[in-house]
Formats: structure tokens, sequence, C-alpha cells
């Protein structure tokens, strides 16, 4: 590993413990003990809180028909500005709340448990639409725009998807030409930008021809000449947020509204992408209490066969599955809140896994909580459908889960190929920009993994005697997941990045350990403050999570090797030469 000398609270910011299972590694440090709220920001919490309660609750109905019509009304969002929550994270001298990212993320929690659109036009603003200003904009650049963005007298909107360039950033056609004066001519179209109609600030990427990299980031105001949008997007879910094309036309854009430096725009946009992914986090977690207080309520109260259906064992493992999902997400969000408020120099392989979990295990609890509710979950009177379309573009945006567990992949590869002799220059090539694009691996020889991963590193020292059975398939699947990395890295050398279905399978399994430990920290700090037999149903919650990811990674390191990948690419072919389904009965 390489040298841990910047140290904050206990943690070691130059060390990513997800990348660090790659190597068989169990960084304690960084996982125990399990972060908490800031006790200075708590009362400020509680305070928002409490607001946005006031404010959302009871007004279901409106919000169905926000969902039918496809908006939110002006004065619903002057209500939203007013309320504040367009500057939840914010500095307080620029007019905002200053809430760190774990607070933020528990906001978003609470909105979230009334309506997604809602959290997705707050979310959108703040997580990705003004983000880069506060990650990368400079002293003059905050000063102007800030205060605007607290007030909610600017809405911002984070454009960088384009039409056949979705997942793939680097492949945008949107241009920006250096004038003499040092001011730039915008000119493309964005796709798909959540709060385009409504923004009146973006932050927008384009194409540069710099010897400093290939692309940059700008700020951009609505008001300028050649800025316009699209109509509003007729969607599927979270019809209520407002979503457009956002075009420019030879916009003019000052000198002093590049953003950070020039040809530095797809490190800032990864920068604003991965610092942005507790909100989306945080609101599904919000999502999953909500369906499961409804899934409760109807379990308890329907009667079948003369009993509440509460009883039946079927109706009870999908609660207990809910809650573990549940309880599971919010470990692994908060624990990435938490590097990310300490600044942490790398979280973006944690951050990625926290989307990817949290966002399916939303669809599985709402999923389930319409099954609960049988026929009634069908129907619109009733909020579980509304959920259901509110929730599946989460494995969708920022980032497709797909392209993310190949970002999981790569990079914890990257840090493991270093440790293979003569491959580290040419593995970077690979690896430095996972999403940017594949390089070629050369040749090499390798040194043996267990070679790094003593130093005590492959044990958790410090865990409470009620875990430590369950700590043990952590520490077992560790070292699997360290050497099948190896094995890969051997066998396909510069074909590992074309081989998808093994990555995917080495992502699920650093995703099923790394979710895993901090459920474990979790646990182990209530075990700590309340004691074991007050912690007897977390014990049971950390239990069958660790049950259930023992099975996953078992099966997923199993057939790395044992599997139907060469029959289901040949079939693949078959399908998408046919342009479609081949067979008939007649």
């Amino acid at each position: 590993m390489k040298s841990t000398t910047q140290v904050k609270s206990g943690l070691v910011l130059d060390v990513s413990p997800a990348k660090s299972l790659f190597l068989g590694m169990l960084f304690e440090e960084n996982l125990f003990p399990f972060p908490t709220i800031r006790i200075e920001e708590q009362e400020t919490l509680r305070l928002v809180l409490d607001s946005v309660d006031k404010f959302l609750q009871n007004r279901d109905s409106e919000f169905r028909k926000f969902d039918v019509a496809g908006e939110q009304p002006a004065e619903f969002l002057e209500s939203l500005k007013e309320q504040g929550l367009f500057g939840l994270i914010i500095p307080e001298d620029f007019g905002g709340i200053g809430l760190s990212n774990l607070g933020y993320s528990r906001v978003l929690q609470q909105t979230s448990r009334y309506d997604a659109s809602v959290s997705l036009t707050i979310g959108a603003h703040s997580s990705i639409g003004m983000k880069g200003i506060l990650l990368s904009g400079n002293a003059a650049q905050k000063a102007k725009y800030l205060p605007k963005l607290a007030s909610g007298e600017l809405i911002a909107a984070f454009c960088l998807t384009e039409a056949g360039s979705g997942s793939d950033a680097a492949s945008i056609k949107t241009y920006a030409t250096k004038n003499a004066d040092g001011s730039w001519q915008l000119t493309g179209e964005k796709i798909w930008i959540t709060n385009g109609p409504t923004a009146g600030l973006y932050t927008v990427f384009a194409k540069t021809d710099s010897a400093q990299g290939k692309m940059s980031a700008f700020i951009v105001e609505r008001d300028w000449v050649g800025v316009s949008t699209g109509h509003k997007e007729d969607k599927l879910g979270i019809r209520a947020s407002a979503t457009s094309t956002v075009s420019f036309n030879e916009v003019h854009v000052p000198a002093e509204n590049l953003l950070g430096e020039e040809g530095k725009g797809f490190k800032i946009a990864m920068a604003i992408l991965n610092n942005g992914r507790t909100g989306l986090g945080g609101g599904a977690v919000g999502g999953m209490k909500r369906c499961i207080q409804l899934a409760a309520r109807q379990a308890r109260d329907r009667k079948q066969f003369g009993k509440s259906i509460a009883e039946f064992g079927l109706v009870r493992e999908k609660l207990a599955q809910m809650t573990v999902n549940c309880f599971a997400t919010e470990s692994v969000v908060t624990m990435v809140g938490h590097y990310i408020d300490s600044g942490m120099q790398d979280s973006s392989v944690e951050a990625a896994i926290s989307k990817v979990f949290a966002s399916e295990s939303l669809w599985s609890v709402v999923n389930e909580s319409l099954q609960v509710a049988g026929g009634n979950g069908y129907m619109r009177e009733f909020p579980y459908e509304k959920y259901l379309r509110d929730s599946r573009i989460n494995m969708i945006f920022e980032g497709t889960n797909e392209i993310l567990r190949l970002f999981i992949a790569m990079s914890g590869m990257k840090d493991a190929g270093e440790y293979l002799k003569d491959i580290g220059s040419s593995v970077g090539k690979i690896f430095n920009d996972p999403i940017k694009g594949f390089g070629v691996l050369g040749g090499y020889a390798s040194k043996k993994f267990s070679q790094y991963t003593s130093i005590g590193r492959d044990r958790l020292q410090h865990l409470s005697p009620a875990l430590r059975e369950q700590s043990t398939v952590y520490e077992q699947y560790t070292q699997e997941l360290a050497k099948e990395s190896e094995a890969l890295l051997r066998r396909y050398k510069s074909k590992v990045v074309e081989e998808q279905h093994a990555m995917k399978r080495i992502a699920d399994v650093a995703i099923d350990c790394f979710v895993g430990l901090c459920v474990l920290s979790r646990v182990d700090s209530l075990i700590a403050a309340k004691g074991v037999d007050k912690c007897r149903d977390e014990l049971a919650i950390s239990e069958i999570f660790t049950q259930q990811a023992k099975r996953r990674m078992n099966q997923n390191l199993r057939r790395i090797d044992r599997n139907e990948d060469s029959l289901i690419d040949a079939l693949a072919e078959r399908i998408v030469e046919d342009e479609g389904y081949g067979w008939d009965i007649l």
C-alpha cells in the first residue's frame, strides 16, 4: 500500500478501504467506528427536518396531481425556496444552511418519504447542478453565484449527457472555442437535463482543444444569448420534476466563467458525480423507509383466510428482507458521506458501490411493498405504483449500474495490478479513467499477493465478540477477491477489460464485502453504546445480510470459471442479427 500519512479523526485520508479489499486488506481505521452526524450539526438538522415535515406532510393528493400534470407549479417551487431547501449544502457565509454531506443526505431522506420529484428538484440543484462551484469554483465565482443559488433565485442544472454519449462522457460533441481575449464560444445540445426548464444556471461540459485536456467545464447563465431549452420530457416516473434538452448556439462565455482549470472538465465531472452520491443514497433510504411503513401497516390490517397476512411466513419474509436492505443501504450511504466530509482523497469506488446498492435495494423494496399491497398496489389511488415508477430511474442516471460495476472492478484491480512486476505503467493506461476509455495492458510477470497481505490486515482486530463469526466471512472473501483479481490479470492480460461478465462478478463481490463491513461497523458501534442484549434485532439484521452476502459471493466467485458466458454471448449475437426473438410455435 502507499504511505498512510494523512490522518483526520482516525481516518486515513489517502487509503480507500474498498480498493484495499482487492489486495486482501481490511483497512480497519477507515471502517471503525461507525460515523455519526456532528453534535454541533444535529440541532440545525432537527430544525430542518421538522420544517420539511410540516411543509410536505398531508400533501399526497397534491403530489399525485403534480405527477399527472408532469410539473411542479411555480408557486410550489417558490415555497421550496422559502424553506431554504436550495441552500442546504451552501456555506452560511454565502447565505446557505451549511450542512455536511451526511446532514444533507439525511434531509433528502426526509423529503423522499413524501415525494421523489421534490427530492430530485432539490438534489439535482445541490448534488450536481452547482456542486462544481463548491468543489472547483474560485473565490469570485463563489461570491457571485452561491448567494443566489442558496436563496433559489438561481436554480442549477448539470449538463453533461448528450445523445449518443450517455455513460461515455468522453465522447461528447458540445464544443467550446477559445477567443483571443480568453472568452469562449459554446455550441452544442445536452439531453435529459433535470431542472433544465427551470434552471437559471448551468454547469456545462464541452470539448476544448487544449494541451491540458480535451474537456472543460463552464458556468453558463440561462439569460445569455444562444441558450435555450426544449419541451419538458414526458417521463415514466419522477414526472413532476422538470427535464428537458438544453441547447447552446454560439453562446459567448466570459473567461471568468471557466470552471476550474482548462482541460480538466472530465476530472471535475467525475468529482461532482462522486461527491453527489449521498443525495441519491439518502433519497433511496427515505423511499425504502416509507415503503416499509406502508407495507407493515398493510400486512397488519389486511385479513385473508381469517387472519392478518402479517402472520404468513412469506409476507414476514418480505418485511424482514426490506428492512435488511434498508439498514444496509443506510449504513453504506452514511459511511460514504463520512468519507466525503472528512476529505478522503479518493472515495470514488465507495461512492459507486453506494449508488449501485442503494438504487437496487430501493427497487427491490418498492416492488415487494407493492406485492404486499396486492391488487391495491397496482391502483393509482394508492401510492405504491408511483413509488415504483419514481424509483426506476435511479439505476440509470448518474452512471448506469452496469457502467459503475465495471468502474468498481477496474478501479480496484488497478491498485492490484500495480503490485504486479513490470505492469505499473501499462496498467495505468487501462484504469486511470475507467469510464473514459479502455487502453492496452502489456505482458508481465507477477508477484504473489501474499507478500502484501500479511501485516495483520487480513483480520478485523477490534470487533465485538458477538460479531466475530460474521467477521470471518468478510475476512475470507476479501482474500478470495484478491486471489481472483490476480488470477484475472494473469489470465487475460491485455483482454482483461473485455471480460465484462467476470468483471461484474468481481464488482458484486466487492459490493457485498464493503456493504457488509459497513453493516458490521454500525452494529458494532450500537453494541458498544447499548450492550449486546439491547441489540438483538440489529445482530439479526447483520447476520441475515452476512449469510445472504456469503452465498452471493461464493456463487459469483465460482461462476468466474464455471459459467454459461460463451453460450450467452453467442445467443445474444444471434438475437441482434435477427433483430429480435427468432422462434415461434407456428
